[in-house]
């Protein structure tokens, strides 16, 4: 879900950096409020986890990439507001270090990722996990179900944001400037990679680690619920 530089117009990437820096900001006071000395740590194996993890990409017609990303499984161990901290940071040197995304693109690769990803994912596992115990299997259920759906939401943000490229920056014959693809085959393109392939290597990843740690660090699971 990388988009590099030159398929956004210059309109929706500032828009996309005005929009997730209050959640920066926010998200900064918040962490720093309620994070724990002992999952700073935690942090960091999850912005570094989200890094690796998002590197194994596959190209996807249409100028972007497919790939899972580890954003679900960083909220449901430290909450939404952290793990926003630690996709944001792998997304941050992907860009500037590797040119694995646009600088231009930060913004918008991060509320995709980092924020629409990271809530939907948080919260889908909350309601699907519900009343259940921490060594639960329905919380592993849960865990790939909101591993899978939060990717594919994220893919069609993806997908919106290059679809209205031509619509919003042409030529006077109407030629595209950026993005040349519009909504028709920019959501196909985006979606069916997510939803056939990349999807479930998100579900089936996040709830490996949750089985994991329900056995050897149940305590992980209790303090990222609170």
């Amino acid at each position: 879900m990388h988009i590099p530089d030159g398929y956004l117009g210059p309109t929706t990437c500032g828009v996309f950096y005005a929009v997730m820096l209050p959640i920066w900001v926010i998200a900064s006071k918040i962490v720093k409020k309620t994070l724990k000395a002992r999952q700073v740590p935690l942090l960091a194996i999850a912005a570094a986890f989200s890094f690796v993890i998002m590197m194994l990409n596959v190209p996807i017609p249409g100028g972007s990439t497919g790939h899972a990303v580890g954003a679900v499984l960083a909220a449901i161990l430290l909450g939404p507001w952290a793990a926003c901290i630690a996709v944001t940071v792998a997304l941050v040197v992907q860009a500037l270090l590797f040119g694995d995304g646009g600088i231009t693109a930060i913004g918008a690769n991060c509320f995709n990722m980092a924020f629409v990803e990271v809530f939907v994912g948080y919260y889908l596992y909350r309601i699907f996990s519900y009343g259940s115990g921490v060594s639960s299997n329905r919380r592993v259920i849960a865990a790939g179900i909101a591993g899978y759906a939060a990717l594919n939401i994220a893919a069609l943000s993806t997908a919106v944001m290059f679809g209205i490229q031509p619509l919003l920056h042409k030529t006077a014959n109407g030629q595209a400037l950026y993005c040349p693809y519009g909504l028709n085959v920019a959501i196909p393109a985006m979606l069916g990679e997510h939803l056939l392939v990349f999807g479930w290597v998100e579900a089936v990843v996040t709830a490996l680690v949750i089985k994991y740690l329900q056995k050897q660090a149940p305590e992980l699971l209790e303090e990222g619920g609170r």
